[in-house]
């Protein structure tokens, strides 16, 4: 190991223990090799505006895992999932569950597929496409999205995706009432978490709509 994986795997053990989550050995590892990847792939194509690898733990890994013990069901659909943020980190966590990764954007695609191959997930698959123009054979218990959209463009461009009794899981920074309001009634908010990130300046709120 170098110094940076290290520093990394210390950083990361030192932020899990200030949370009720469960990380196996094996898997800490693939989430600093998951790191690692973003760290070195993000230099050629501009992945993510978070440079430092020690803040990617904390901005990328542990704010995509807390959300891990809200998850009911066993597939999942992450839209807008960027660099497969929070796809990947669940997926390494939660090997029973299976998650689809879908973005509109090559670079993102290309990253997933390399970091599902070097990580030896078999839990994870990556589509390219827009999420109103995607048409999977499967419906999903959960759809997760960070940073993608309002409430109301999430739910009019995936309404199609979750099953009948399934979830959107919105990451958010603030709670804004207002957004909620803009739902029109179509879909109603089953609970808002407000999530503890430790080390991470600013709110996180988890909104599970219905």
């Amino acid at each position: 190991m170098t110094n940076i994986d290290i520093q990394l795997a210390d950083k990361l053990k030192t932020l899990l223990k200030q949370t009720a989550l469960s990380v196996t050995e094996q898997q800490q590892q693939q989430l600093v090799k998951l790191v690692l990847l973003l760290n070195k792939w993000n230099k050629a194509y501009n992945l993510t505006s978070v440079r430092d690898p020690q803040e990617m733990v904390v901005k990328h890994i542990l704010d995509s895992l807390v959300v891990s013990p809200y998850l009911q069901g066993d597939r999942f659909i992450d839209v807008g999932t960027g660099p497969g943020l929070p796809g990947l980190p669940l997926a390494i966590i939660n090997p029973q569950k299976y998650f689809v990764l879908l973005d509109s954007l090559g670079k993102r695609i290309s990253f997933i597929r390399n970091a599902v191959r070097e990580l030896e997930l078999t839990n994870v698959e990556a589509v390219l496409s827009r999420a109103e123009e995607y048409q999977p054979d499967h419906q999903f218990d959960g759809v997760l999205s960070r940073a993608f959209a309002s409430l109301k463009e999430m739910t009019d461009w995936c309404h199609h995706l979750p099953k009948k009794e399934g979830h959107f899981y919105a990451l958010k920074g603030l709670y804004h009432d207002e957004e909620v309001q803009a739902l029109e009634g179509k879909f109603m908010v089953k609970e808002v978490v407000k999530l503890h990130v430790p080390e991470l300046v600013g709110e996180r709120h988890l909104i599970i709509l219905h």
